[in-house]
């Protein structure tokens, strides 16, 4: 660690009433211990962010052995995913007050155990409660992963503990479906559960090693937000189960999601309302008012829309369009993972030479062009041709990630860390509840459109239509059908024809529409000012 970095670190903690002649050695930024905190972090981010999407490849299975419904099933990611965007919010002030190592130790040994209460489940609402569970405790390891990267490495190694951070928030959800179906399809589904324990007590192990243990800052704990907590704990739960729920209720034609739609935007209003006038908020939203942080948070928002949006939209197109096994749906997309691996390692060294502002506009273009290739879709369109664009969506994801991470907090004090991490982990939360929400709901919508408007024109194209109906019955025919089922089995050939079409031009639809939006991105990171000459983040402390 250089004399100035040492110099800033030690007026750090004299700003926090600790006196510098009491750092313990080894525990200095960029130290062994400091990395082996890190990678401590990161690892257990990966486990959390792995099992949002772990278990969507096997819903049916656990359905089935929890004797619950399609719809009912749902709730089994509902549950995680909202308790999840209530914890990220909380993860600040019960880290700060309980202190990093305490906080990180006591979630991660309760994500261990809710895991294997996952596994146990006897029925549906044991599972649903025990996801729930899951989810807060691993909300909290996403946000304080992205913090001990800002808090425990030098400036210089920075990009890179970004680069790593990128490998948990792209490459975790892009192998969910993969691990989880082949897990499932080799031994069971309890095993998308058993399988947090092992990496779960290593990252325990590293954590206790790496970080210092500091006292309980009882004033901080005492001084709760409760107001802050309870309206962002209601406004932010219900408007997840709104977002994930709202398009297989028919949104506001169900009373319920009226109704959660109506708690959430009064509790969300209050909470920012509480926040801006407390002076020592839950969530310091003022960050928002810097304009470079702010610009930062849209282009999460719009990443987190189309990384989950694309994960949740070409499942759905393989197994509608081409009866893909969930096995065969990962191994098409794992192909947006394992490229980015090759790549992460060199985007801290372009950013050396290159503005980072240029760097994350070309990993959001790469990321628009690859949403456009999907757009040209047709019958024959499968797994292997979509590879060649989750190739480029892969390649255009270290960009974005590294340099917006860098960007969004290069103006920031050491002191607010903990709210930029929770605003910045809320906001690509909440983009890919969005984006899923977006894609579910305009495929369903264009789809019927299409469909409808594929009905019309048939009587135009009805001698197209005769021949085809003739062809196929007589192909029935001679398979062993008789006249009568034939004719009737190629009527129902035809609709599935026009339904498949109507599918195929609805998906490409979503994929433009997609695409466009993040053009958004492209140049809300343009926007933001130009990076100047590295300055310690330590030495900015006032």
């Amino acid at each position: 660690m250089s004399a100035t970095g040492s110099i800033a670190a030690s007026a750090d903690m004299e700003a926090q009433g600790i006196s510098a002649s009491k750092i313990p050695t080894g525990y200095e930024r960029g130290s062994r211990r400091s990395w082996i905190a890190v990678f401590g972090g990161l690892i257990g981010a990966f486990m959390a962010i792995l099992d949002i999407q772990i278990t969507n490849a096997s819903l049916k299975e656990i359905q089935g052995s929890l004797g619950a419904t399609l719809e009912e099933g749902s709730w089994i990611s509902t549950a995680y995913l909202v308790a999840e965007m209530i914890a990220i919010p909380l993860s600040g002030w019960l880290s700060t007050g309980l202190s990093v190592r305490r906080y990180l130790l006591w979630t991660t040994a309760a994500f261990i155990f809710a895991s294997i209460l996952c596994s146990l489940a006897w029925n549906l609402e044991a599972m649903i409660a025990f996801r729930a569970l899951q989810g807060f405790f691993g909300g909290a390891l996403i946000p304080l992963a992205f913090r001990l990267i800002l808090e425990f490495l030098p400036d210089n190694k920075r990009a890179v503990g970004m680069a790593l951070f990128g490998v948990t928030a792209t490459f975790a959800p892009s192998i969910g479906p993969t691990l989880g179906g082949w897990l499932t399809e080799q031994f069971s589904w309890h095993y998308l559960f058993y399988i947090n324990v092992p990496p779960g007590l290593l990252v325990m192990a590293m954590l206790a090693y790496g970080l210092e243990k500091k006292s309980i800052v009882w004033d901080k704990l005492k001084n709760v937000d409760l107001a802050g907590i309870v309206t962002m704990a209601l406004g932010m739960g219900c408007l997840e189960v709104v977002l994930e729920e709202g398009n297989r209720k028919d949104w506001f034609g169900s009373e319920l999601i009226r109704n959660l739609t109506i708690i959430a935007a009064v509790n969300i209003v209050l909470f920012v309302w509480i926040q801006l006038r407390r002076k020592e908020p839950l969530v310091n939203l003022r960050l928002l008012g810097k304009r470079d942080f702010l610009l930062s948070t849209v282009a999460y928002f719009l990443l987190g829309m189309a990384l989950f949006g694309a994960i949740y939209l070409i499942p759905l197109y393989l197994s509608q369009v081409h009866d893909y096994t969930p096995l065969e749906i990962g191994g098409v997309i794992m192909w947006m993972g394992f490229p980015q691996l090759l790549v992460l390692p060199l985007v801290p060294k372009l950013m050396e030479r290159f503005d980072s502002r240029y760097l994350a506009a070309f990993g959001f273009l790469m990321f628009a062009i690859s949403y456009y290739m999907n757009s040209q879709m047709t019958a024959d369109y499968a797994g292997p041709q979509m590879i060649a664009s989750q190739i480029v969506r892969a390649l255009g994801q270290p960009f974005i990630l590294v340099p917006i991470g860098m960007l969004a907090t290069m103006h920031l004090k050491p002191h607010e860390n903990a709210s930029a991490s929770t605003v910045l982990n809320v906001m690509r939360n909440l983009g890919g509840a969005f984006g899923i929400a977006l894609v579910a709901t305009l495929s369903d919508t264009l789809s019927r459109a299409h469909l409808a408007h594929i009905k019309e024109s048939l009587p135009a194209v009805s001698t197209q239509a005769q021949d085809y109906l003739a062809q196929s019955a007589s192909m029935l025919q001679a398979g062993g059908s008789d006249p009568y089922t034939a004719a009737l089995q190629a009527k129902a050939l035809l609709a599935k024809t026009m339904s498949q079409q109507a599918y195929i031009q609805a998906y490409n639809d979503v994929f433009y529409i997609i695409g466009a939006l993040l053009l958004i991105a492209v140049f809300a990171v343009l926007l933001i000012r130009k990076p100047t000459v590295p300055v310690s983040h330590d030495a900015m402390v006032e």
